[in-house]
């Protein structure tokens, strides 16, 4: 089974709608005309129920089927990117500094498609729950909203996503089961010398000879403190020190990503962390402030709702086009939270050559959206079948 007629049809909606979100890029929780835009189209289709302001701006709206039954959550992220977009296209950015380089405005239009198609054939057995969120790139909108107690307050049951993989071939769905993305860590280290002239560093305490010790040794945690069979990413990513060439600074800091799976790798990296930065900083007599915050934790699939959601995925784009055991990744998704709450599975989209997420010359293939849709209209119908 192709993509479904009814939802091909919908494509120059879904483009449509799509193009209207990409115009008009908004952060992390503040997402007030996105929210309203896609509230809006949500009365249009004519769901049953539309529950607005949640985790701030996020929305749940409930389609009923011919009979009772289940509550399946369908979760799209609405939220943009701080970046400068330079596709080009007529449908660009308005608004300087912001523009959707994730794929988020495509995920939303595919999510109303879905929407549209169930409200008008209502061939299932229950209710589909869509779960309209925001700050998925920074501040933990899916947390927020299990908080909030989405879950509870609308009978969910299991809860499903995707998210658009460019340079992925087009159409092909990816996907594992058990744990698909990494947990994300971040810690800032502050180093405190004492400045002074570069001519005179006996004078000093150069807090620099103490920052490069310890991003050498930080990375050993991988090469000497983790089994070799398991996964960790501990990366430096910024360095910040002195002003001018004959001035040791007094302050200087560093921040790293630590990506990992396990809680006890996780918890062993935090613990390391900490050794070697403190031991370092005795040893160079510089004074250090850590912070470390524990982000989202990993992405794990039900097993059983993965094999499922590849099943029907097969239905849309043919099983060539499908691989259910396609390993995992180190990118990191607060989409972990909902499937900490309830089962449920996460699957990658390709989109087929392009630029790659979080690039300024990124752009959502519309030509997916109908792919996307279909596969959230046909889960439903399986997993609900009417009666």
């Amino acid at each position: 089974m192709p993509v479904i007629n009814r939802i091909a049809a919908l494509a120059p909606e879904m483009k449509e709608w799509r193009q209207w979100l990409h115009r008009h890029p908004e952060l992390e929780f503040k997402l007030p005309k996105t929210a309203a835009y896609v509230a809006e189209r949500l009365r249009e289709i004519g769901v049953d129920e539309i529950h607005e302001g949640i985790a701030t701006s996020g929305i749940v709206a409930l389609i009923k089927g011919r009979q009772d039954g289940p509550v399946i959550g369908l979760r799209a992220d609405m939220d943009a990117l701080p970046i400068d977009e330079i596709t080009g296209v007529d449908y660009a950015s308005e608004h300087a500094g912001k523009m959707h380089a994730c794929g988020h405005d495509g995920h939303t239009a595919m999510l109303l498609g879905a929407a549209k198609y169930l409200a008008e054939t209502r061939n299932f057995a229950g209710t589909v729950a869509l779960l309209f969120q925001p700050a998925e790139e920074d501040g933990g909108g899916g947390e927020v909203m299990v908080k909030e107690g989405v879950m509870e307050r609308f009978d969910i049951t299991e809860v499903y996503g995707i998210h658009n993989a460019p340079n992925l071939p087009f159409g092909h769905f990816h996907t594992t089961q058990g744990a698909l993305m990494a947990a994300v860590d971040t810690a800032w280290v502050t180093v405190t010398g004492r400045g002074g002239h570069g001519a005179t560093p006996h004078e000093c305490i150069d807090p620099i000879p103490a920052i490069t010790a310890m991003v050498g040794s930080l990375q050993t945690i991988v090469s000497r403190n983790l089994f070799a069979m398991d996964e960790l990413v501990v990366s430096v990513t910024q360095i910040h020190v002195g002003t001018a060439n004959n001035i040791i600074p007094e302050t200087g800091w560093f921040c790293a990503t630590i990506r990992s799976f396990t809680p006890d790798v996780r918890a062993m990296v935090e613990r390391r962390f900490h050794e070697i930065v403190e031991g370092t900083a005795a040893a160079f007599g510089v004074n250090v402030e850590i912070r470390y915050d524990k982000g989202y934790p990993p992405t794990v699939n039900d097993g059983d709702k993965a094999r499922f959601a590849a099943d029907v995925a097969r239905e849309v784009s043919g099983p060539e086009a499908v691989k259910d055991d396609a390993g995992r990744e180190m990118g990191a998704e607060d989409f972990s939270y909902m499937l900490e709450a309830r089962p449920g599975a996460y699957l990658f989209l390709g989109t087929g050559p392009g630029a790659g997420l979080h690039h300024p010359a990124f752009d959502f293939n519309d030509e997916a959206a109908p792919i996307g849709a279909s596969f959230f209209a046909r889960l439903v119908e399986r997993a609900l079948p009417a009666r």
